[in-house]
């Protein structure tokens, strides 16, 4: 009987170690793998810029996921990397409509700012000796700038439209000057240094 009740508690011992084992979850190395590539592929397309709230769940999922490994939450980590990867797959899917949509409303607002930009010629034309004098140097640059802008449009139209934003507060400034609102610039703009 004695032999009996040992034999019954190391089979029960065996299977409390087995039950153990079977409660602890595998790190989810290759579910954060792939959710890696999916993030690293959507960030090469442009997915932070092109389908941007997309790509932001997807950074919450990925956080969320990390956050849960270090807490060795592998069950939870393993959904939040499953949901990364679709949400960074979401993304990248979105990249060539969100592109399109930035190249066409850049489109738009470079038409409009050079609309602005002949008008403006046309009141510097009549300006004082002074403010032509401060005017010529932005002259050039908004002119170049202009350009790069319709270069950029195709290839990065998000780039574009900063480059338009640019341009267009200098624009403003110098309608403004020529309308008599203000003095004309000390300095000419430099572009990128607002």
């Amino acid at each position: 009987m004695r032999g009996h009740c040992r034999f019954f508690i190391s089979v029960m011992l065996v299977h409390m170690a087995a039950f153990a084992f079977m409660g602890c979850a595998r790190s989810p190395d290759a579910e954060r793998s792939a959710a890696r590539g999916s993030m690293t592929a959507a960030i090469a397309a442009g997915a932070d810029r092109y389908a941007a709230a997309d790509f932001r769940l997807a950074q919450s999922f990925w956080y969320t996921a990390e956050s849960r490994m270090t807490g060795r939450k592998y069950k939870e980590a393993r959904r939040y990397y499953i949901n990364a990867k679709t949400s960074f797959e979401k993304a990248l899917a979105g990249v060539e409509a969100g592109r399109k949509a930035a190249a066409t409303a850049a489109s738009a607002a470079l038409q409009g700012l050079e609309n602005d930009w002949k008008n403006l010629k046309a009141q510097a034309g009549s300006a004082s000796k002074n403010k032509k004098k401060h005017w010529a140097a932005d002259e050039k640059t908004i002119a170049e700038g202009l350009t790069a802008a319709r270069d950029m449009i195709a290839a990065d139209p998000a780039g574009a439209a900063v480059k338009i934003k640019e341009i267009g507060s200098v624009i403003q400034n110098w309608t403004a000057v020529f309308e008599g609102a203000t003095a004309a610039p000390t300095k000419p703009y430099t572009p990128g240094k607002g």
